[in-house]
């Protein structure tokens, strides 16, 4: 006999889903993300060995959508220039490190990455990178945005940025 199911709208959608693996090569990494592309909703993280793959809730991109519609309106009354990024790949192989923010943006270099693929070897990382804690901490992401030169994180936790 079959089980019972819950309605589709009733299945709890709080949990982010998060795995680490020890021990991954950069070369596993990277072919992890073009074997991934670009349309997908998980979140990876590599730092010297170490892989986190998330995959983030519902609620967790509503809060991140929220934080994107702040940053804009801001930078649009002030009357700053603006490239964003949505859950872009900032990686180093020199550095072994690489993470995907939730969100980021140039605001003071847009003019030093405009119609260019970007480089971190090259270029400046996103002036500003935005992340959602919900139910799985980003301390491993901050760690890799400190090494690759990130200089503002505004970060989402509980009820607080």
């Amino acid at each position: 006999m079959a089980s019972p199911s819950l309605p589709v709208q009733d299945i709890p959608r709080e949990r982010t889903h998060r795995v680490i693996l020890q021990g991954v090569s950069w070369q596993t990494y990277q072919a992890l993300l073009t074997e991934m592309g670009d349309n997908r909703s998980s979140r990876l993280a590599y730092d010297r060995g170490v892989l986190e793959i998330t995959m983030p809730s519902d609620r967790h991109e509503t809060n991140t959508k929220l934080l994107e519609r702040m940053i804009e309106a801001l930078t649009e009354e002030l009357d700053l220039p603006i490239k964003g990024f949505r859950s872009t790949t900032l990686n180093r192989e020199d550095l072994q490190r690489g993470a995907e923010p939730d969100s980021c943006y140039y605001i003071q270099n847009v003019e030093r990455i405009q119609g260019r693929t970007i480089d971190l070897t090259k270029d400046p990382t996103p002036d500003l990178v935005i992340e959602v804690d919900i139910t799985s901490p980003s301390s491993r992401r901050l760690q890799i945005y400190s090494q690759l030169g990130v200089s503002e994180v505004w970060r989402y936790v509980g009820q607080r940025v």
